[in-house]
């Protein structure tokens, strides 16, 4: 599985972006998709989880901004992002797990200024 993101920009403080990640084959299977990012000089940390059942998870700092959706159909994950902040700034990287493998697909760059 190959998984693309895109959807990143510039945007000032207070707008919204929605991320994309499109897999190459069917993620119907997929037990977990996920977004992280890395800010510059920072460690890779987690924004988002959807889990098969439909449950889902976020970093307190997303939490109320965020939303992380499927379509299976299109085999794509979301990442709905309102109310962006500077130190939302930083690289998102999706993350696939079909078990027993994970993958992770390319990053897209937020930035977030005035």
């Amino acid at each position: 599985v190959q998984l693309q993101a895109s959807g990143g920009g510039l945007v000032q403080p207070g707008g919204s972006l929605r991320l994309s990640c499109e897999a190459s084959g069917s993620i119907s299977r997929a037990d977990v998709m996920a977004w992280y990012r890395q800010a510059p000089d920072n460690q890779r940390e987690f924004v988002a989880r959807s889990r098969s059942g439909g449950g889902t998870n976020y970093a307190d700092s997303a939490k109320g901004r965020f939303t992380i959706s499927r379509d299976n159909a299109r085999n794509t994950v979301y990442l709905q992002m309102n109310n962006l902040k500077p130190e939302d700034t930083a690289v998102y990287y999706c993350y696939v797990q079909i078990l027993p493998n994970a993958y992770w697909g390319s990053g897209t760059l937020v930035t977030v200024s005035s």
